[in-house]
């Protein structure tokens, strides 16, 4: 089994002692009982805890508003997913003959998952501080090109406080089409604002990504700045 992880291992960047922890972070729940569920809540709460408290020494004048939206950025389901991707980690998950039929190992929601198992993987191989070692040298081109110019709400949040502000009826998102496959998906999804006479479009590989498109649109049509 190690010899056929080594690659990751490399890449990674830890030697695990027990590699059985990391065989165990690469099992989906899908492949049945014995799976990466449990290390993944577990990896879950330290790469948060890990990426706020870098962002906590490293942006000193931040408001805690600010900070919120940093880490958010880091450690949402697309981040993770491009990070696992990195690691060529679906290369070596090991997914039911369903997720496997399906792309499981491309999805966006089952790398970020398996990444934070990882995470959790290597907590308890090694302890915290190889962990914190490993996460931020993951994610250190990342943190290295934030400022705190990258703190503004994103479309969604803006477009609701703008109307709210004004007593008007919040929008309304709604999905218009769904095209591909299962596993690589393009959703289209309408924002309907009684505003606005056309109600524009977004375009994404998730609901949430066209929502925000869509939001973005809305509030360029009623010169949100």
């Amino acid at each position: 089994m190690k010899k056929k992880l080594d690659p990751l291992i490399k890449a990674l960047g830890h030697p695990f002692n027990d590699v059985q922890l990391l065989d165990l972070a690469l099992t989906h729940r899908s492949q049945g009982n014995h799976n990466n569920e449990r290390l993944e809540f577990l990896g879950d709460s330290i790469v948060n805890f890990l990426i706020a408290e870098d962002l906590y020494e490293r942006f000193p004048e931040a408001r805690e508003g600010q900070l919120s939206r940093l880490r958010a950025r880091q450690v949402k389901g697309a981040t993770l997913a491009e990070v696992a991707r990195e690691f060529n980690l679906g290369d070596y998950l090991r997914l039911g003959s369903g997720e496997l039929k399906s792309g499981g190992y491309r999805r966006d929601s089952i790398l970020a998952d398996s990444l934070e198992a990882v995470i959790g993987a290597i907590y308890l191989d090694a302890g915290m501080q190889v962990a914190r070692e490993r996460v931020l040298d993951w994610f250190s081109g990342r943190l290295d090109n934030l400022t705190l110019n990258d703190t503004q709400k994103d479309p969604k949040t803006r477009l609701q406080e703008f109307l709210q502000s004004r007593q008007f009826a919040l929008p309304r998102y709604e999905v218009v089409q769904v095209e591909g496959e299962a596993h690589s998906q393009l959703f289209t999804v309408e924002c309907v604002i009684e505003q606005l006479d056309q109600y524009p479009l977004g375009i994404g590989p998730s609901r949430r990504h066209a929502e925000q498109e869509a939001a973005q649109k809305a509030l360029q049509a009623l010169e949100v700045k």
